[in-house]
């Protein structure tokens, strides 16, 4: 049996990109997020995201920051409970 019988492996965040939790749900694809580095910013739900991945307020979402403008983002992944919990167990969020 292998050591870490219970940990997946994660889909974990490029240069540009950061974790978020989602504090708000504003509509028209957009929630409001509060990033990691302590920035909140509005995210938008992209259109291959639209209606296959459900987003909820206190998902942990992986959110790509605008270059032009830092105040807003792109919400790139959607973890589940489980993963959550898994990236909260090694450190990597809070």
């Amino acid at each position: 049996m292998s050591d870490n019988s219970g940990r997946n492996n994660l889909h974990m965040p490029d240069d540009d990109e950061v974790f978020a939790t989602v504090t708000n749900m504003l509509g028209a694809n957009r929630v409001k997020v509060r990033c990691a580095d302590g920035t909140e910013r509005t995210a938008r739900i992209p259109g291959k995201m639209q209606k296959r991945v459900w987003i909820r307020e206190d998902d942990i979402v992986l959110v790509e920051p605008w270059d032009w403008q830092d105040e807003k983002a792109d919400i790139k992944w959607r973890y589940d409970k489980q993963q959550a919990d898994q990236l909260r167990e090694e450190g990597h969020i809070q």
